[in-house]
């Protein structure tokens, strides 16, 4: 009996593994992989992982490198290299020995100093607008048609050797050496999320897919020096040189205009002579107006006070103590009193604005008289 409930128990248990290794296998092939921008191992959105497959289920042997040394080991004369995440690859040295690498070159959204490297001669000419065709006589590029190419580089030669335009020049590609070089300004359509719409998918493979062995090289993480990495300079269009020197030259002969040199002063007689009674008076109406009596109390011991401190032989930084203390002592009257009208609070009415007035009044005969 013990030995048949082993039995059943044993399946029973063998039947649980089973399930728990099978639900741990799919959920691990399902579960998406995480990655940066271009990750050909990464399933999120952002990754590449979808093009690679698809390019290998085409039959074309792709290589993932994650180094440098990868790619110099890896590399052919007949072979595609695929350069992207170019601001991870820091220091001259590191992209002297991608250029040196043999096979034809796909950059993506490259950076200067890649540009400088591995398309040099290629510049930075505006930004892609939206959906557009090619426009161009790529094969694997008409035959893929319109690409989203929003916000992507778009790129030009300085006058070297033939250069191929495609969306606008956001896809550009030339021969170098005997080695195709094409640079493209925007990798959205390669990215996972992106395959799915209009002819992103068509031109990713076409472009990817040109040569039966890609070496794919997306660094994820900073390679080389990581103190030689982005600068501001890389950040800012080459165009805005132009745009700057253009604005110092406006500001610069504005300067000039205004800068003329002026005649000198006239004196011209006032048109009315206002008593200086009447100035005080509007000033008193306006603050009664607006029951500005805090204003008002300011501007009545800010004139007492400079009235009294050169009769008491003291300068304008007088502290509050010591202008108390003497008139205090010329008045023959309490500290606290004194401070209380040249330095109190705001009155709260009329009648006691009146009242400080007088009492200013009183302190300043009795100083003069002292």
């Amino acid at each position: 009996m013990i030995r048949h409930r082993w039995r059943t128990a044993r399946w029973v248990l063998l039947g649980l593994i089973a399930i728990t290794v099978f639900a741990a296998i799919s959920a691990w092939l399902t579960t998406p992989r995480l990655g940066g921008r271009m990750d050909p191992r990464a399933t999120s959105p952002t990754g590449a992982h979808a093009l690679v497959t698809l390019v290998r289920d085409r039959g074309v042997e792709v290589v993932i490198a994650d180094t440098v040394e990868d790619v110099e080991r890896s590399a052919q004369p007949d072979s595609l290299v695929l350069i992207a995440q170019t601001h991870n690859t820091r220091g001259d040295e590191l992209l002297h020995r991608l250029a040196s690498a043999p096979g034809d070159r796909l950059l993506i959204e490259p950076t200067v100093a890649a540009r400088e490297a591995l398309a040099p001669g290629i510049l930075v000419v505006g930004d892609g607008k939206g959906d557009v065709d090619p426009s161009c006589a790529l094969r694997e590029v008409d035959r893929a048609g319109a690409a989203r190419m929003d916000g992507a580089a778009t790129y030009d030669r300085d006058g070297q050797a033939p250069l191929i335009r495609c969306y606008g020049g956001a896809l550009v590609r030339y021969e170098d050496n005997g080695r195709t070089v094409t640079v493209v300004g925007n990798s959205d359509f390669m990215t996972n999320n992106g395959l799915l719409k209009d002819g992103d998918a068509a031109l990713a493979m076409n472009l990817v897919g040109s040569r039966d062995r890609v070496i794919w090289y997306a660094p994820q993480r900073i390679q080389g020096d990581a103190t030689a990495g982005v600068t501001i300079t890389d950040l800012i269009p080459e165009a805005v040189g132009w745009v700057v020197a253009q604005l110092c030259l406006v500001v610069a002969l504005l300067a000039v205009w205004q800068g003329r040199r002026l005649g000198p002063l006239v004196a011209e007689r006032l048109p009315v002579v206002v008593r200086a009674s009447e100035t005080a008076e509007g000033r008193a109406r306006l603050y009664r107006s607006t029951r500005a009596r805090g204003q008002a109390a300011v501007a009545l011991r800010t004139a007492a006070l400079q009235r009294l401190t050169p009769r008491l032989g003291m300068g304008a930084n007088a502290s509050d103590e010591a202008v108390v203390a003497a008139v205090a002592v010329r008045c023959r009257a309490d500290d606290r009193h004194i401070h209380h009208v040249l330095f109190g609070p705001a009155p709260a009415s009329d009648s006691e604005l009146l009242s400080l007035a007088q009492e200013l009044d009183n302190i300043e005969r009795q100083v003069n008289q002292s």
